[in-house]
């Protein structure tokens, strides 16, 4: 049984979960330095690649075989 491939190349998937790890971190630290609620924009584009990283992750745990629905 073959695993399905991700909907992103191996290069992409790196750069995600840097992007994610980035995004995650400078939140909480701009959090503590600005007033504002700006920070909230970096946590919601974390959780929005965390999002594309899940669903690369079910996509590549699919059966290469499978169809989808």
């Amino acid at each position: 049984m073959h695993q399905g491939s991700g909907i992103l190349s191996t290069r992409q998937r790196r750069l995600a979960w840097l992007g994610f790890l980035l995004a995650a971190l400078q939140a909480p630290v701009s959090a503590w330095l600005v007033t504002d609620e700006s920070w909230l924009f970096s946590l919601c584009v974390a959780l929005m690649v965390a999002t594309v990283i899940i669903a690369d992750d079910a996509a590549r745990r699919r059966p290469a075989d499978a169809t989808s629905d």
